[in-house]
């Protein structure tokens, strides 16, 4: 199939053959210099009216008029190309998924949403308004095209099949979550991830309850039924109801958001080695340390004034955006001048 990219190319080629001849013509004919010639082929095919070079011989003017006809032959060629793909439904939708694909392969820290249905468009819905990348895969174009209402982007692929995973950017990505209703295609398409990318956080949907341990066996991080789940936050919604608004999201205010979130402890942090007192952290970010995972185990400790932070600690703290923005700064390997 004809692309956009081979349509312009004609075009252009087209044009340069034009300026060639209309530039050698005059050239010629005349004994005109180049530039000059040049700028007289432009004039003459722009048709803009302005007077010529010099007075041109009578042979000049004939050719003057055969390249105008040219000129004109040579724009309904090139309306008549771009036109073709315009109007043709089949190459404007090559042309968008080209660019569409383009998007996808320039993506990086993203997440890859592999399941189209009712969990992972709610899981979409959701790294939308956090404005974090995202990237739907599913084999249903219908479901593709509903997410594609949101402006979500995604394609048509089967997630199971490591070339999927690769053109969705698993290299790049900062997270899988399998959201398929199938747990058979959960189970191959966290083994397929955790393959092509050892160090990949993975988080799976569980059907059935039991296949929960073959999941994890199998390479997910994390594994989450949302039957299960979604009862245990009603029942939390019950029993605690004010907690449970505040461990989705808290909204202080019209404009201020609080966050949990982890942040990772990097080797060349100056937090590394202070006690929580002397991090100083809740005036110098504004955020508030509340617990902190350490070791393989992810043992959660209820930090004091007294516990050291280590490299490759995971801290969770409560904040605004900008807050904990100032957090991963200090956390970080480069030194943060708060």
């Amino acid at each position: 199939m004809v692309t956009l990219r081979s349509r312009i190319l004609t075009i252009i080629g087209l044009l340069v053959v034009v300026f060639i001849i209309g530039t050698a013509g005059y050239m010629l004919i005349e004994g005109w210099a180049f530039w000059d010639a040049l700028y007289m082929t432009a004039i003459t095919l722009t048709t803009v009216g302005y007077n010529e070079v010099q007075p041109l011989t009578f042979n000049g003017r004939i050719f003057t008029v055969g390249l105008l006809f040219l000129g004109v032959l040579v724009v309904a060629m090139c309306i008549n190309i771009m036109g073709q793909f315009l109007l043709n439904p089949a190459g404007l939708r090559q042309w968008r998924k080209r660019r569409h694909m383009q998007k996808i392969a320039n993506m990086k820290d993203h997440v890859i949403i592999c399941g189209a249905g009712r969990v992972g468009q709610s899981a979409a819905q959701t790294l939308s308004e956090l404005g974090h990348p995202f990237v739907i895969v599913d084999t249903s174009k219908k479901a593709l095209d509903k997410a594609a209402e949101g402006g979500w982007p995604g394609f048509e692929g089967d997630a199971t099949r490591d070339e999927t995973l690769l053109i969705a950017g698993i290299k790049q990505a900062r997270g899988v979550l399998v959201c398929t209703g199938n747990d058979a295609a959960n189970l191959f398409i966290s083994l397929t991830a955790r393959t092509i990318r050892p160090d990949i956080y993975i988080v799976a949907r569980s059907v059935d309850n039991v296949n929960e341990a073959k999941m994890k066996r199998v390479g997910a991080d994390k594994v989450i039924s949302p039957y299960a789940a979604g009862g245990r936050q009603m029942a939390n919604i019950a029993l605690r109801p004010h907690v449970a608004e505040f461990m989705e999201v808290v909204n202080f205010g019209a404009e201020m958001e609080m966050w949990l979130e982890d942040v990772r402890l990097a080797p060349g942090s100056s937090l590394v080695g202070m006690t929580v007192v002397e991090t100083d952290v809740r005036r110098r970010t504004g955020a508030v340390l509340v617990a902190l995972l350490r070791g393989e185990a992810r043992l959660a400790l209820i930090p004091d004034e007294t516990t050291h932070l280590m490299a490759g600690d995971e801290l969770i703290a409560l904040g605004t955006r900008e807050q904990l923005a100032r957090l991963e700064a200090l956390a970080s390997t480069a030194e943060a001048n708060l």
